[in-house]
């Protein structure tokens, strides 16, 4: 009951947000249901004087309700089939990552980007834009003007892509009478699964493809997603350490992301019951659950960001989004023109 007391209006108030932008997501897909709640939080936040009977409730939402979408995301991952589909392009992959996760880190030290927009930033970009940064945030206890950072700056990209990289794959002549190739780029280059979609989509379209473009692309993103597991798991024994030794008393309870173990638990769970024949339709509703869940927690980010703190602050992290974004765009392609996908 106490609960109920503390967190029912901050609740209520994101869940407001959250059901029209997961309607408006749906009709605006290039943008989003996320970015469309973080935009209407920002928005809403400046209309409300005094926010202590919310604060509790928008806390929770923020914290609590992000790590059970990404929970509820494992749910969407058979382990196995995209293991074995995307094994083609797991090395593009591998180095993309790696490329964007090293630009971040050096732009970092360079540039005296703060640490937390950073991981965030490098990790978005690398892994799948805002999944990746709902998993991150709460590992390294990312504040909630950081996240918001960083999601747009994400999304900024993402639309970039959508818009600009058809016709770029056009112009530097790939394969036009398959999707493979332009599949592999979308799938590796662009953050979002929104995006991506949108991206492949539009291929498909441009040369009377079918869905082979746009299968090959969420094939690789999805295999792109399991990289979420063992960054997450890194990022959580750094900080354990790092609390260790700054002389701090480390409780592996309140430091250590368990959310992540049981987002692994619900991929195996997935996997082993669709391996035992259960449809794979089973799980749409929870990992449709998981979306709606990001949204509501992303309404609750937005709420507890300053818009104009967070566009005097953005400069720099922007130059990171893009300098990720150009490097993840020119590994994927060298590594294709090297294994002679494109």
């Amino acid at each position: 009951m106490d609960f109920f007391i503390k967190n029912w209006k901050g609740m209520t108030l994101c869940l407001a947000i959250a059901i029209p932008s997961w309607f408006l997501g749906k009709a605006f897909p290039i943008i989003g249901g996320p970015v469309i709640s973080i935009l209407l939080g920002m928005i809403i936040t400046l209309f409300i004087k005094d926010k202590s009977s919310f604060e509790t409730g928008i806390k929770f939402t923020s914290k609590k309700i992000l790590q059970w979408a990404v929970i509820l995301l494992g749910f969407g991952l058979n382990l196995n089939v995209i293991l074995q589909t995307g094994k083609q392009s797991l090395p593009i992959i591998v180095c993309t990552i790696a490329t964007s996760l090293i630009i971040a880190y050096f732009l970092h030290k360079t540039m005296k980007i703060p640490g937390n927009i950073s991981t965030l930033v490098g990790v978005g970009s690398s892994i799948c834009g805002g999944s990746a940064i709902a998993a991150t945030a709460p590992v390294i206890d990312a504040d909630d003007e950081e996240v918001a950072q960083a999601i747009s700056i994400i999304f900024f990209f993402n639309v970039l892509a959508a818009i600009v990289f058809p016709a770029f794959g056009n112009a530097i002549g790939m394969d036009t009478t398959s999707g493979e190739g332009f599949g592999i780029f979308a799938g590796t280059a662009v953050n979002d699964t929104s995006s991506v979609t949108a991206c492949a989509s539009t291929w498909d379209s441009m040369f009377n493809l079918g869905s082979a473009t746009l299968d090959k692309a969420v094939t690789v993103k999805l295999t792109r997603t399991l990289a979420i597991i063992p960054i997450t798991l890194v990022l959580a024994f750094v900080r354990t350490r790092k609390s260790g030794a700054d002389g701090k008393k480390v409780s592996m309870k309140a430091i250590f992301p368990f959310f992540i173990l049981y987002f692994i638990a619900a991929s195996i769970i997935t996997t082993v019951a669709t391996g035992m024949g259960a449809d794979p339709a089973l799980f749409a509703p929870i990992k449709d659950l998981s979306k709606f869940f990001i949204i509501w927690s992303m309404a609750a980010i937005g709420l507890n960001t300053n818009i104009v703190k967070l566009i005097k602050t953005g400069g720099k992290p922007l130059i990171m989004g893009l300098c990720c974004w150009i490097g993840i765009t020119g590994v994927s392609l060298a590594l294709q023109h090297v294994l002679e996908i494109w």
